[in-house]
């Protein structure tokens, strides 16, 4: 099983794995990524699906599960950092230097684990401690993962991860995260990524506001190289606890958030790049392009709204959406000849189209899919259900962003006979037109 999260979602993923009690291990690259599914040789065990993880990939994981459960989810890379965060918390991070590379199980597809068995062979850690450990582990993981809107995955059935020190049911656990999930997207635009560093902007005025001993405890875990993550993992607590704590500061400017070293790779932020999500509606009817527009211009999205299908696809190919919303009734070019035009192209091979109708019947969503269509939303739909929507495949927008830039040139405008109207960004268009921006 392999494919791209623009396709299919990772909780949708991981609840194949479990009806289908799988036992094997799931790899997902984000962004940046260059891997494109295997290639036609076979695979056989850990060691081989560990080979493809791509230099190219910004960000990948392993998921490793044992008959539908998760036994243990991890950073791709094998960096021992993580584990050194939480043995701080039982004062052993030192331990790992006595942890030689033969002593440490599994190093080849997961070296975190095989170290943290090692500790726990040596009595170094107790079962209880290194089952908390695991738990702690799988839980960021699947945050990130769960935060993720593209990408590419693989599951590959094996011999399961060995030995086990514990077993995760996926149903439960997805639930409490994904509320989670939902809960940090209020923290933005001021805290974006777990990997901030906070950082105490104001020391003389934090200091008025907070008894002694709060303040101290501040500037000990505030001192801009601690990131909340790292924070998370000492107190064995989650990141959104953590945030909560964080966030009143930040809004009052008492506290700023430093983004992480280069070497850090971020999180969150490749749930969403760091810029304003850009959507594309075409749509023959002016009141649903209206709303579109009203609805997520209002919740910080770039709106391009076109209402003539045929100028649609040289307007498209200019604007390069991160989502395109396309009506399926329109006369000339409907939206199955516009869907199939763009999977042809390469520059739209993996964006997600989702379509606009008014129809419920199975057939027409069958052939939607057939001619490449990502989702599809019914007509009429409310606030709530396209916000919903257009989160799952861009993430949320911005709504502090002061402007958005402009597109389309004069001489674009131009040549696409657009009826553009002249006002303060982001730019707004008449019916038939497209709302655009020019860079």
């Amino acid at each position: 099983m392999q494919g791209n999260l623009s396709e299919i979602d990772i909780r949708s993923i991981l609840q194949l794995i479990e009806l289908g009690q799988r036992t094997g291990e799931l790899l997902v690259e984000a962004y940046g990524s260059s891997w494109t599914g295997p290639s036609g040789d076979g695979l056989s065990g850990g060691s081989a699906l560990w080979n493809r993880v791509t230099k190219a990939a910004e960000k990948s994981w392993f998921v490793f599960f044992l008959n539908g459960q998760i036994i243990y989810a991890g950073d791709a890379k094998g960096n021992l950092q993580r584990l050194r965060d939480h043995l701080r918390r039982y004062k052993l991070e030192k331990a790992l230097g006595s942890v030689s590379e033969s002593a440490a199980i599994a190093t080849t597809n997961a070296p975190e684990y095989g170290h943290l068995w090692a500790l726990l062979e040596n009595r170094t850690l107790t079962p209880a401690q290194g089952r908390s450990i695991i738990q702690s582990m799988v839980h960021e993981t699947l945050f990130d993962l769960l935060s993720l809107h593209h990408g590419s995955f693989i599951f590959e059935v094996s011999s399961a991860l060995s030995p086990q020190l514990t077993t995760l049911e996926i149903g439960p656990l997805v639930m409490k995260i994904m509320k989670q999930v939902q809960q940090w997207k209020r923290f933005h635009p001021q805290i974006q990524s777990p990997d901030q560093c906070p950082a105490i902007a104001n020391p003389d005025q934090l200091r008025a506001t907070l008894k002694a001993s709060t303040f101290q405890t501040l500037t000990t875990w505030m001192d801009s190289k601690t990131s909340i993550r790292q924070i998370a993992r000492y107190l064995n607590r989650d990141i959104l606890t953590v945030a909560r704590v964080v966030y009143p500061y930040v809004q009052q400017g008492l506290v700023q958030l430093l983004n992480p070293s280069p070497d850090l790779a971020p999180s969150l932020e490749l749930a969403r790049p760091n810029r304003v999500p850009r959507v594309v509606c075409i749509d023959d009817g002016v009141a649903i392009r209206q709303t579109v527009e009203d609805i997520l211009q209002q919740h910080g999205y770039e709106v391009s709204s076109i209402g003539n299908p045929l100028k649609a696809l040289s307007l498209v190919f200019q604007l390069k959406p991160d989502l395109i919303l396309c009506d399926i009734s329109m006369p000339e070019l409907d939206g199955y000849e516009i869907s199939a035009m763009l999977r042809k192209s390469t520059v739209f091979r993996q964006t997600p189209i989702v379509m606009l109708t008014g129809r419920e019947g199975f057939i027409d969503r069958v052939r939607a899919r057939m001619v490449g269509a990502t989702d599809y939303l019914t007509k009429p739909f409310g606030e709530y259900e396209l916000l919903t929507l257009v989160e799952k495949y861009v993430g949320p927008g911005d709504p502090a962003h002061p402007t958005f830039e402009k597109l389309l040139a004069a001489d674009l405008e131009s040549e696409l006979e657009l009826d553009m109207t002249d006002v303060s960004p982001p730019i707004s268009t008449s019916a038939g037109s497209g709302q655009s921006r020019q860079g």
